[in-house]
């Protein structure tokens, strides 16, 4: 009897010791995987997505304002037998202007919307994260600068000037100012956007 029991014990003993070292390991392994994984890797994805989402609307933006400003075109209903009298956009130089480089906008927008993917798989990188940093502010200055120029434009247009005899033609141009007009606008909600892009941006790269 004093044998078997022994032998139990010895047995029991060998079996704690084997399941020990089994579990071991597992334990080790999720200790080393908390560690390793950092404690703001789901607040900069979440950063990501935002990021994702205010690039696609920045996007929209830019290139309406495009369609709407190259699109806008009026032709007066009455004319003579040398004059005809028609606005387009590219009777003005601002507005060449915006559309070219809103254009280029709207292009750099859906041709970076697979780095912003990139940062959403891979929160933690920060390359691919800081060329969209550097090329997000050129194109916020572009953004800006043509819509400026353009608003200039329509603020003439409207309104006028006594010093030089520029008197406004947009009472008898009113589809066309309201395109430009509301081009104008377009572009500044896509330099917002772009603006606060930045600044996610810029919070994503932060170190913690």
């Amino acid at each position: 009897m004093a044998t078997d029991k022994s032998g139990e014990i010895a047995i029991n003993m060998a079996e704690t010791k084997a399941s020990a070292k089994g579990t071991a390991p597992l334990l080790n392994y999720s200790k080393a995987v908390a560690a390793v994984e950092p404690p703001n890797r789901g607040a900069k994805k979440g950063l990501a997505i935002g990021d994702f989402v205010l690039r696609l609307c920045a996007l929209g933006a830019a290139l309406g304002a495009t369609v709407a400003m190259g699109t806008a075109d009026q032709l007066l209903p009455f004319f003579t037998q040398f004059l005809q009298f028609e606005a387009q956009y590219d009777d003005f130089d601002a507005f060449r202007f915006f559309v070219m480089a809103l254009g280029i906008v709207s292009c750099y927008l859906l041709l970076s919307l697979p780095l912003s993917i990139i940062c959403i798989i891979r929160p933690l990188a920060t390359t691919p994260r800081l060329s969209l940093v550097i090329f997000d502010s050129m194109m916020a200055a572009l953004t800006i600068a043509a819509g400026s120029a353009s608003a200039s434009m329509v603020y003439l247009a409207h309104n006028g000037n006594d010093d030089v005899n520029w008197l406004p033609f947009c009472q008898q141009f009113g589809d066309f100012c309201q395109s430009a007009s509301g081009a104008v606008i377009g572009s500044l909600l896509a330099a917002a956007l772009l603006l606060i892009i930045i600044i996610l941006s810029a919070f994503a790269l932060k170190r913690n």
